[in-house]
């Protein structure tokens, strides 16, 4: 099993959305400090390093980029001293100065990120832009697997990565039928055909040398087909010996090219149990199963999963990692009255302003405490409040589309309820 899938999916959530987050923030001149620092490195020797940094600040000619290159070490260190030594898969730390309103509004933030694998070297660099790509680079899953879904007719290639299956090409043979043409004699008209099929054999395996080795490296490789044209695929010399080393199964299929490669990932449930992709469609179906059977234990929609947490009543959450909503809550200072909403991202800052301005309904004061939380957080924290599950998955696969069908979130349950 690969790392990334050792980890809970809200876990590489959370990651994918701060580094998305910081790879779009930019600050003034080489002002934002990135930090990693690997596991085993003393604290006390990151901080010593930071100093010197520090110093070498001092000698930045434009008064506003040294103060914010400074503040942001200064406030680095700070955070360092909290630790008593470093966690087990190292420290990032990403610190400077960011405008909140336009040029001059800049505010010092600070972003700490625990990897989700281990950093591997000691790295500080100042610049305009935060350097996320170590991170970037562990959120790409290591096991990629291959399937080549073969006929006489056609062929596809494709490739599973942790939870994307993506069809790579899908070739046509232009192979003739089995019955001859008038006139040909079944002798020429089977050479002929012999001819073609070997062409087209030869031409698969070239494909699956750019595709599977050249363009990516496969750990894996499933070959599977109708009938016996896999086989004798196999049989052959048209496969490097190397792909022919990495195939792990040979399975029967009714269709080949890219519905043979679907059909593929649905019955390599044993072959494929370590990729995130079955099992969230594994989820998936199970949640479909109860949803619609009558009395089922699974609900869906924001307000009907959030009810179940609230009882007490959920086994599992499913959601789609590009909900893309955001929890609002405004409290009144001055009388309690609470008003909750949930926005898309987009439309998140104009209606937060809307609620700010708006007088109480109850008291008419406009004196506001606000809470703001990602959607998918503020579910996983009441989901842990009751010893729940929640499952993020991906939004590109069949199964992300067929739990958007239902608002992009539901919940498997614990016991049945009286009304639903």
């Amino acid at each position: 099993m690969s790392t990334l899938t050792k980890k809970s999916s809200v876990e590489i959530y959370r990651l994918k959305r701060l580094v998305s987050e910081l790879s779009k923030k930019s600050g003034r001149g080489t002002e934002l400090v990135s930090l990693y620092i690997p596991p085993g490195k003393p604290i006390h020797e990151a901080i010593n390093a930071l100093r010197d940094e520090w110093g070498t600040a001092s000698n930045i000619k434009s008064d506003t980029t040294r103060t914010h290159v400074q503040d942001a070490l200064v406030k680095t260190m700070q955070r360092l001293k909290l630790y008593r030594q470093v966690p087990e898969n190292g420290l990032a730390i990403f610190c400077g100065a960011l405008p909140t309103d336009g040029p001059g509004s800049e505010t010092i933030f600070l972003y700490e990120v625990v990897p989700i694998k281990p950093i591997q070297n000691y790295l500080y660099r100042c610049d305009d832009h935060f350097h996320v790509e170590i991170l970037q680079n562990m959120l790409k899953e290591e096991i990629v697997i291959g399937i080549l879904s073969i006929d006489t007719s056609e062929a596809g290639l494709g490739l599973l990565s942790g939870d994307k299956a993506m069809v790579s090409e899908v070739l046509t043979s232009g192979i003739s039928g089995k019955h001859r043409a008038g006139g040909q004699s079944a002798r020429r008209f089977e050479r002929l055909r012999e001819a073609e099929v070997n062409d087209f054999f030869h031409r698969i395996g070239r494909h699956a040398v750019k595709v599977f080795m050249e363009e990516n490296k496969v750990s894996k490789l499933i070959v599977s087909g109708p009938g016996p044209t896999k086989e004798e695929f196999l049989k052959g010399d048209y496969l490097h010996y190397q792909l022919k080393d990495k195939v792990v199964a040979v399975i029967d299929t009714s269709y080949s090219g890219e519905e043979g490669i679907r059909e593929t990932v649905m019955r390599s449930e044993e072959t494929l149990k370590d990729l995130r992709l079955v099992e969230e469609i594994k989820l998936v179906q199970t949640f479909l199963k109860e949803a619609s059977s009558e009395g089922g234990l699974a609900v869906y929609g924001l307000d009907p999963v959030e009810e179940s947490l609230n009882q007490g009543n959920v086994e599992t959450v499913i959601v789609v990692e590009d909900l893309n909503l955001i929890r609002l809550k405004v409290t009144c200072k001055s009388c309690g009255s609470e008003v909750i909403e949930y926005l898309s991202r987009e439309e998140y800052v104009k209606r937060k302003q809307e609620m700010l301005s708006t007088a109480c309904g109850k008291c008419q004061k406009t004196d506001y405490d606000i809470e703001e939380e990602d959607y998918i957080d503020y579910i996983a924290e009441k989901a842990d409040l009751i010893g729940a599950k929640v499952e993020v998955i991906s939004s590109g696969t069949e199964a992300g589309a067929m739990l958007k069908n239902f608002g992009g979130i539901g919940a498997l349950l614990r016991y049945k309820t009286r009304a639903r």
